[in-house]
């Protein structure tokens, strides 16, 4: 059963309707902010701006970090709202499990900059951590909804590089098809305090402009999945995105990846951002510092 805490943190999604009344790009952005925690460092955590090959970014790191290793960590907000700063506590809180520096990026956004320009600065932000000496056994990447689904596009476009792919990745909440054509989106719409298909169907339309919505790069579903390594894909039980994850999780099954996906009950898109205040947060976080830890050897 849901804690206390979270059903309060639902209420308030419900009431707040983030993405309903259809709000414009400068509204959308303004509410996520508005709605962004900011908690003070913990004692012993840093945070450092950084040029990470032409990318905007910042580390997040512990007193007790391990030097050797890091992860890359995109944010959500449908490549069109979100930042670094409406990640923080959620990248203390994997810095803190995973024992690593997190290298997060403020890749840029639609539309101004639609489709590839998001999958284009994480790849140039991975390269940048290569060129920085970090050996690939020792990165990961990470990322919430958009960023889950774009963990997932940047591995692709690595592999068809030919760059040296991360040891794992950890999509939360995967947005990987930006046609929308889950049941899910349809049978949990009214179940979901936060993503809506209208509020949704913007997003993907500023995001993908003039272009096809089942662009691998833009919708990782419709990919050929094979060579990506190991992944943990988190999701809610509530939430519209849920088939998008259980899609993706078959067809790397059926590609030959070892992916790993967990269904937690009751729990809502990126329920992990409320570290701090929920219980549920701070133990699947825990979970994915645990599964990383495992592949980087750490």
């Amino acid at each position: 059963m849901a804690s206390e805490a979270f059903e309060v943190v639902v209420g308030f999604l419900r009431e707040a309707d983030l993405l309903g009344g259809g709000k414009s790009v400068e509204e959308l952005r303004a509410a996520m902010d508005a709605t962004s925690i900011a908690a003070p460092l913990p004692e012993g955590v840093t945070r450092e701006p950084v040029d990470a090959g032409g990318v905007t970014a910042e580390w997040t790191r512990t007193a007790d970090a391990d030097a050797g290793a890091a992860l890359l960590y995109l944010h959500g907000g449908g490549y069109v709202i979100g930042s670094p700063a409406t990640h923080r506590n959620l990248c203390v809180s994997l810095a803190t499990e995973l024992g690593a520096p997190v290298l997060s990026i403020d890749y840029r956004l639609a539309p101004e900059h639609p489709h590839p320009a998001a999958v284009d600065d994480a790849t140039a932000a991975y390269r940048w951590l290569l060129d920085e000496g970090f050996a690939p056994e020792h990165l990961a990447i990470a990322g919430d909804s958009a960023g889950g689904g774009l963990t997932i596009a940047t591995l692709l476009k690595l592999r068809d590089e030919g760059v040296p792919l991360p040891a794992a990745a950890a999509p939360i909440s995967p947005w990987v098809d930006i046609a929308m054509t889950g049941d899910t989106m349809r049978t949990l719409a009214d179940d979901d305090p936060l993503v809506n298909p209208a509020g949704l169907r913007n997003l993907a339309a500023w995001f993908i402009g003039d272009g096809d919505a089942r662009d691998p790069y833009a919708s990782p579903l419709y990919a050929d999945l094979a060579g990506l390594p190991p992944l943990l894909i988190h999701v809610g039980e509530v939430e519209t995105l849920l088939d998008d994850a259980r899609r993706i999780h078959d067809r790397l099954l059926a590609a030959g990846v070892d992916s790993t996906l967990v269904v937690f009950p009751e729990m809502v898109h990126v329920f992990h951002a409320f570290v701090g205040m929920v219980p549920e947060a701070a133990d699947a976080i825990a979970q994915i510092g645990r599964y990383l830890r495992g592949h980087l050897g750490m």
